[in-house]
């Protein structure tokens, strides 16, 4: 089965090794993921809150590139949650609001583009690999049971909430990743914060603010014993993995708590080598975690992946003079 497949920006660069980890499954799969030609950054957050029209045509060029792309297949799939949301938020406007798709499309047109709504429907890989894919087959597909290792699910607050058609049936207490966890062999424990935010791009903002939401997921994770947590989103993963170090500095904590993505699990529960699911790339060491069960986990150094830059470069859009409806 082939799917159109939108990479975003952090799996070809901080969160390389969940793209490792995909690809890395997708034979086992037995699914292609055909990614995107000349996709373009969908915005992350805060862009759609300032410049409304700019930010839904920013998003909606990969929509229009992607149903140039379709071939047997009008599935687009995305693994970073905030990708996801804004693909899917910006198909839906499209679809439901006229004056807003003539805008955009308005926009899409001064670079030669067009996208019209509802030829791509938009998923995120959790929803296809649990919906599409089942449990029971990838029940059948572990050969390396991970028995003995206790794992929180951990969903972040963007990638469920999204969720018009109720794939993921509770957004509020939603079991897929748990369902995806025991398929391995693994314990899924209950970890109570598993919907929570993991402060975003707060970081930047107040740090302050961040370490603490942090802090209170790390030390729930810990209470309730898990080795590990696992996740669906390179910036929940990135921010748990990155700034424990620096949580456990300013409370005087020291928390050594792996973050790894579920396709990660996965990978080990099909069989496959730690490094070539890019386990050792994160900062928080999974070693000691997988050594209970007999996984060896090296440390790698990550390889950011680059596009080479198109030779004509990029349009750089012109901001208005007045500040109005146009944003």
């Amino acid at each position: 089965m082939k799917y159109l497949f939108y990479p975003g920006c952090s799996l070809h660069s901080t969160s390389g090794a969940y793209l490792d980890s995909l690809r890395a499954i997708e034979e086992k799969l037995a699914v292609e993921f055909e990614e995107v030609g000349d996709w373009n950054c969908c915005g992350a957050n805060e862009y759609l809150s300032l410049h409304r029209i700019p930010s839904y045509a920013l998003v909606a060029r990969n929509l229009a590139l992607a149903e140039q792309q379709v071939n047997g297949t009008r599935t687009l799939v995305a693994a970073c949650s905030a990708c996801y949301l804004n693909l899917a938020k910006t198909e839906k406007y499209m679809r439901t609001d006229r004056a807003l798709d003539a805008r955009i499309n308005d926009a899409l047109a001064a670079g030669g583009m067009h996208y019209t709504p509802g030829s791509v429907q938009v998923r995120h890989i959790l929803d296809l690999i649990y919906n599409d894919l089942g449990v029971c087959k990838l029940k059948k597909l572990v050969s390396r049971p991970l028995e003995g290792l206790k794992v929180a699910a951990y969903y972040g607050c963007m990638v469920i909430r999204p969720d018009p058609d109720k794939r993921l049936r509770d957004p509020e207490n939603p079991t897929a990743l748990e369902e995806l966890i025991q398929a391995t062999g693994a314990e899924a424990i209950d970890f109570p914060l598993r919907t929570h935010c993991c402060s975003g791009h707060m970081p930047q903002i107040d740090a302050q603010v961040s370490f603490e939401l942090i802090r209170n997921l790390v030390a729930a994770a810990v209470k309730c014993g898990a080795d590990l947590l696992v996740t669906t989103c390179p910036l929940c993963q990135l921010n748990i993995d990155a700034y424990q170090d620096q949580v456990n500095k300013e409370y005087g904590m020291d928390y050594q708590m792996p973050i790894l993505f579920f396709t990660q699990l996965l990978g080990l529960a099909f069989g496959l080598d730690a490094r070539d699911l890019g386990i050792g790339k994160e900062i928080v060491s999974a070693a000691p975690a997988l050594a209970k069960i007999g996984v060896k986990a090296e440390p790698v150094t990550p390889e950011l992946r680059k596009r080479p830059p198109k030779a004509e470069g990029l349009p750089m859009p012109a901001m208005p003079k007045a500040f109005g409806d146009d944003l």
